[in-house]
């Protein structure tokens, strides 16, 4: 088995990122933590997030940049960052978030996670004019112990909505 190779992702991993994306999601969040969404408001929010138009469309959002972990043609995880659009006093547009960095059950302890962050690290600080932003669940401590690790703190909190459910998030800022 060869190693996964880190790249920028292509308008044509748009279909592979949609169904890693909606399978991690319930992987962590419905299987992992056990959070009891209802069917309705789920099945919503996958559909809406993790269509290969919604993703086609933030592939090609401008300011925001999205990596993969890309093993023989197949995606393992992917890290998307762009503008800040966490809702904190003092958070702007031209601050740079990680929005989201996802790695496949399967892919899990390789190390793919760390390798994705730094570079999605990296890119926000040249491409930000204020602190950096991150939103994690706020039940997610392994997640919350990572980027306390990199030097992200605490700063507010929000409800993230998942179809007419919502999650208690955790406001992250660095810098």
């Amino acid at each position: 088995m060869t190693e996964a190779l880190i790249r920028p992702a292509r308008p044509d991993d748009a279909a592979a990122l949609a169904v890693l994306g909606r399978q991690t999601f319930v992987d962590t969040f419905v299987e992992g933590f056990g959070i009891p969404y209802p069917a309705d408001d789920l099945a919503a929010f996958l559909d809406k997030s993790f269509s290969v138009e919604t993703i086609s469309a933030k592939l090609a959002e401008p300011g925001a940049a999205w990596w993969v972990a890309d093993r023989d043609g197949e995606i393992l995880g992917f890290a998307n960052t762009g503008p800040n659009t966490l809702p904190h006093p003092d958070a702007r547009p031209s601050h740079a978030e990680l929005r989201r960095l996802y790695i496949g059950r399967d892919a899990q302890g390789l190390g793919l996670g760390t390798k994705l962050l730094k570079l999605a690290l990296d890119w926000m600080e040249a491409h930000t004019d204020g602190p950096l932003w991150v939103g994690v669940w706020s039940g997610n401590e392994k997640a919350q112990k990572l980027y306390a690790a990199y030097g992200f703190e605490k700063a507010g909190e929000y409800d993230y909505p998942v179809g007419a459910w919502n999650d208690h998030e955790f406001i992250l800022r660095r810098g």
